[in-house]
């Protein structure tokens, strides 16, 4: 029996868990409670082509559309076609979608062609399908579940990972040795100050393959959500699924100016309407704009969008009756640790699935609702090829290969200059939003790589760790989105307005230093 060790719980941590835990032994870390990951904030849903008036190639070719060119096209075909079976094992584990006589209900959400979006428990299908994976993986003998359990680096020895040094809650430390390691550990929202991701998106994962040595692919795209609700409190997301019911958004004067941006007004693409919103923001002294969805009626929003309904309300906000400010936030990165389509990384024994992992599948921009399923099928095909006792698990597979992905490999530094200072996250936050958020040009890219090198978060405590975490992610970001002097997607730079030619492909970049040895670092875990 092998072991196992799965980094982070959610949707992807949960169904490799499950998977794998059919036959070996896992070991599940997670730094919060077993339930607490982006998945159960999802309120979108999971697309997947399900239906009799649908077909797997429109949904490959709206997720191609989505990508601004830059897809893997290979991984889509995967994504796509392999998605419907993996909905009904999320049935057969207890997930109840939502339904009207016998057939799944789907919406339509931005950039789909269909409506393939299903849903469960209305807007709070990510919360559905988390309680119930969790209950199936707590059920299972196979599988131990170590919460509150800080994972701070691999360990490499002769090339291949050799396992995981943890915190735990206590404080105490832990070498956990294994045949492999599967990172599922969500992305990096807390990078910016407005973000939809909860407290844990701290990109631990990418940090931790970064130093252990694994390349990492299209770090630059990181996708604003359109509508986080503009008032003050615990952020909270308004799903696309919103504007995709009927919803408009208006400007201060409670103007329509979507329209003017896009043919598609409040449907197109999420880059475009965070883009256009946060334009027509800079217009209004920042002021948020308004998102009106009076025309739906008290009782479709009551029904259709319980959470957000019950939030609204809590906030005295009537939503049935008037707009509510809403603003951009950070959602979700479509780069990652860069794998092939079963989440191998570039380094022997060490796979990536869910959001951590860069496949290829979204390109240069994120179809909506496409993220759960992404995290379901990887995280499945990453699970059985552990189970297949291949020959390529064992002896190793070289880099993984993406015919769109640029040969030469970027080089970035990861550490501090030795002069640094050591930097607050609030601080980290607003400047990587002002530097590297929705709109981006070269001064203030180059700029902020000076910057970034210079703060450090030393320390030993979870927080210090997450914070030099997202410092260096941020710094990968920042020289992705330095190299890439076109717009494309989420990466929008002012200064190169038009997409080029020279950049259809996908930048690689890996850690300027020699990845982290067992040996400098175990002393300081014995």
């Amino acid at each position: 029996m092998k072991h196992v060790l799965i980094v982070g719980s959610g949707i992807a941590g949960l169904i490799a868990a499950h998977e794998i835990g059919q036959r070996h032994a896992v070991t599940l870390v997670t730094k919060a409670q077993l339930a607490e990951s982006n998945t159960r904030y999802a309120q979108g849903g999971i697309a997947a082509a399900m239906a009799s008036d649908d077909t797997v190639a429109e949904h490959i070719a709206d997720t191609l559309r989505a990508g601004a060119g830059l897809c893997n096209e290979k991984a889509v075909e995967v994504l796509c076609s392999e998605g419907p079976r993996r909905i009904r094992d999320l049935i057969r584990l207890g997930v109840a979608f939502d339904n009207r006589e016998g057939e799944l209900e789907r919406g339509l959400e931005a950039a789909h062609t269909r409506a393939r979006v299903l849903h469960a428990g209305g807007d709070a299908t990510g919360l559905t399908i988390e309680l119930a994976l969790v209950r199936q993986v707590r059920a299972m003998a196979n599988v131990r579940v170590l919460e509150h359990t800080f994972a701070c680096d691999l360990v490499r020895k002769q090339d291949v990972i050799a396992g995981l040094l943890v915190q735990h809650e206590d404080g105490s430390r832990e070498f956990l040795s294994a045949d492999a390691v599967v990172l599922a550990s969500g992305g990096a929202g807390q990078m910016y100050r407005y973000t939809t991701n909860p407290a844990v998106a701290t990109g631990d994962g990418v940090a931790m393959a970064l130093r252990a040595g694994a390349q990492l692919a299209d770090v630059e795209f990181y996708q604003f959500h359109p509508t986080l609700l503009g008032v003050e409190g615990t952020p909270f997301l308004i799903s696309e699924a919103v504007r995709g019911e009927g919803a408009v958004l208006l400007d201060a004067h409670g103007r329509r100016f979507m329209q003017a941006i896009d043919a598609r007004a409040e449907r197109a693409p999420r880059d475009v309407v965070a883009r256009g919103i946060a334009m027509q923001m800079s217009k209004q002294d920042g002021k948020p704009v308004l998102l009106d969805a009076t025309r739906l009626g008290t009782d479709f929003l009551a029904k259709r969008f319980p959470t957000i309904d019950a939030t609204c309300r809590a906030r005295g906000l009537a939503w049935s009756r008037e707009p509510i400010p809403v603003t951009p936030a950070a959602h979700y990165w479509m780069g990652g640790v860069r794998t092939d389509d079963f989440g191998r990384t570039s380094v022997r024994g060490l796979y990536a699935v869910g959001e951590v992992a860069c496949t290829g599948v979204h390109g240069a921009n994120r179809l909506a609702s496409n993220s759960l399923l992404e995290s379901l099928v990887f995280a499945w095909r990453c699970a059985h090829l552990l189970l297949s006792d291949s020959p390529m698990v064992e002896s190793g597979h070289g880099w993984p290969t993406w015919e769109n992905a640029e040969r030469t490999v970027h080089r970035v530094p990861m550490e501090a200059r030795s002069n640094a200072t050591v930097v607050d996250r609030g601080t980290l936050r607003s400047f990587l939003w002002e530097h590297a958020g929705i709109q981006r040009n070269g001064d203030a890219l180059r700029n902020a790589a000076l910057q970034l090198a210079m703060w450090t978060s030393p320390g030993e405590n979870v927080q210090a760790r997450e914070t030099e975490n997202l410092l260096q992610t941020a710094r990968c970001l920042v020289a992705a989105a330095l190299l890439r002097e076109e717009s494309r997607g989420a990466h929008y730079r002012e200064d190169f307005l038009e997409r080029s030619d020279a950049f259809a492909h996908s930048l690689v970049l890996e850690r300027a230093a020699a990845p982290l040895s067992t040996s400098n670092r175990s002393a300081a875990w014995s």
